[in-house]
């Protein structure tokens, strides 16, 4: 199991080290963009319709490496006030409902990879970008957001709840030593 944990986690980190790479290339995308335009005073044609593509595949591709993190949305006031035995159920139950959201999320983008592959669909611009490229990011990052949530589960189930969200003190103390 505690492999099985490993392996995903390490496939989440890839994945968020995939999104980085991504905002790094929007950046550039956008400063390219501007030197054409601007100092070449030529007209783009990728560029924008790239950016736009790329901060959202950071997005999906970069979740399961949040959830790791413990970056997401997160309200534990309840979860602070519970003892361990309550905490670890509210937790779970947060992750199962969590997986269920997540899981038709993934659906959906399988719906709308598949159509957009078999249909041959391309964006409505210049560039003609067949449009299964920028959903399968939405896609993968889904599908693995859900296996990362598995992940999660199993070592609550292994560990017992996070011990970081349990008390306030803990908050404190976390951020009194900088972390």
């Amino acid at each position: 199991m505690r492999s099985f944990i490993a392996g995903v986690s390490a496939v989440s980190r890839f994945l968020g080290l995939i999104a980085g790479i991504l905002l790094v290339t929007a950046i550039l995308s956008v400063t390219q963009m501007v030197f054409v335009r601007y100092v070449l005073v030529q007209s783009t044609v990728w560029q924008t319709e790239y950016t736009i593509y790329a901060i959202v595949a950071a997005t999906f591709l970069g979740a399961p490496w949040v959830l790791i993190e413990r970056g997401h949305v997160n309200v534990d006031l309840l979860q602070m006030a519970a003892g361990p035995r309550l905490r670890l159920a509210l937790q779970m139950l947060s992750g199962l409902a969590s997986m269920v959201f997540v899981g038709l999320l993934a659906y959906a983008a399988w719906y709308h990879f598949e159509e957009a592959w078999v249909n041959g669909w391309t964006t409505e611009t210049v560039w003609a970008l067949p449009l299964w490229i920028p959903v399968l990011p939405m896609l993968i990052g889904m599908v693995w957001l859900l296996v990362q949530y598995v992940a999660e589960l199993t070592r609550l189930w292994l560990d017992g709840a996070d011990p970081a969200l349990g008390t306030q003190e803990a908050h404190f103390s976390d951020i009194a030593k900088g972390a």
